[in-house]
């Protein structure tokens, strides 16, 4: 990572910033994203483990259709609470998923690298029409 770049990522966090004020490249989130497709399908793929990440940003927490019945009772009571998904709610969800959500099933311990979160949320939002609303 060049100097510039920890130096916008440090003064982000250091002004309150949401950690996606770092550059996203959506081919390098990707390559990381293959650590999510161990449960997690999006584009054409679907995996039984997790819900499907088409069209999540914009999209209210614990209501992906096909997987509606799987969702934790936490991660259900999250979106009727109103947690919708969008880029800062993912980057807060994918650097401490138990934190974000407490009691949601997903066992991944989350991404700590800001510059990581972003990318993969660079990618993610290739597959989020509403992404460009936000």
């Amino acid at each position: 990572m060049t100097m510039s770049i920890r130096l916008a990522a440090a003064a982000a966090l250091l002004i309150g910033i949401p950690s996606i004020a770092v550059a996203q490249d959506a081919a390098k989130g990707e390559t990381i994203f293959k650590r999510c497709a161990t449960c997690h399908g999006i584009g054409d793929t679907t995996k039984p483990i997790a819900p499907n990440l088409n069209g999540v940003i914009g999209r209210v927490a614990g209501t992906q259709e096909d997987f509606v019945k799987k969702y934790s009772k936490a991660m259900v009571a999250a979106g009727e609470g109103g947690l919708v998904w969008t880029e800062a709610d993912i980057d807060e969800y994918i650097t401490d998923p138990k934190k974000k959500v407490p009691g949601n099933k997903m066992a991944f311990p989350g991404l700590k690298k800001p510059e990581e979160r972003a990318d993969v949320i660079a990618y993610i939002k290739t597959f989020s029409p509403e992404a460009g609303s936000q």
